[in-house]
């Protein structure tokens, strides 16, 4: 029993990373300049001021699935003047690649947010993501706060999300 609480622990430490822990990157430069958008575009002055939440995906993945209703309800359920949703797809397959079945996901699994197409993997590695999924959390400065790695956080993400949109 022990032996389960520790691995618990160790679990939990290690998928609710502290800000910069996983990451190379610690603002919102790269991803916002990225050039290959769908649903939309975001740029600095969409985000000032505002708490955003990156979320690393890949359309086939079973776990990104399964956080996907928690950013749907973060996005219909916070003012648009407190959060942004901003999806990075990169790809883990050649299907996955391709714009026209990614484009067809967003309406299967109701992503309505804008999402950067990371085929190259360019933002990805601009901050250092090793996993699907993984959301990033920016304070309302664009500083990077907290970094979750894999599903079954949403209480996290939830907590993080309003206590940096209670800071204003």
């Amino acid at each position: 029993m022990y032996r389960s609480l520790a691995l618990a622990a160790l679990c939990s430490l290690f998928f609710s990373l502290p800000a910069g822990a996983a990451a190379s990157t610690t603002g919102l430069d790269d991803v916002l300049s990225s050039h290959d958008w769908l649903n939309g575009h975001v740029n600095a002055s969409d985000v000032r001021g505002k708490v955003v939440l990156v979320d690393f995906y890949t359309f086939e993945c079973i776990n990104c699935q399964h956080v996907e209703p928690n950013l749907r309800k973060l996005y219909h359920d916070t003012r648009r003047d407190d959060l942004v949703v901003i999806g990075v797809h990169s790809p883990e397959t050649p299907f996955e690649r391709d714009r026209s079945n990614l484009k067809a996901s967003f309406a299967s699994q109701g992503i309505a947010w804008p999402v950067v197409v990371d085929n190259g993997f360019d933002v990805w590695n601009a901050y250092g993501v090793s996993a699907w999924p993984t959301q990033l959390i920016f304070d309302r400065h664009g500083e990077l706060v907290k970094t979750i790695v894999g599903e079954g956080q949403d209480d996290e993400v939830d907590s993080t999300v309003r206590q940096l949109i209670a800071e204003e």
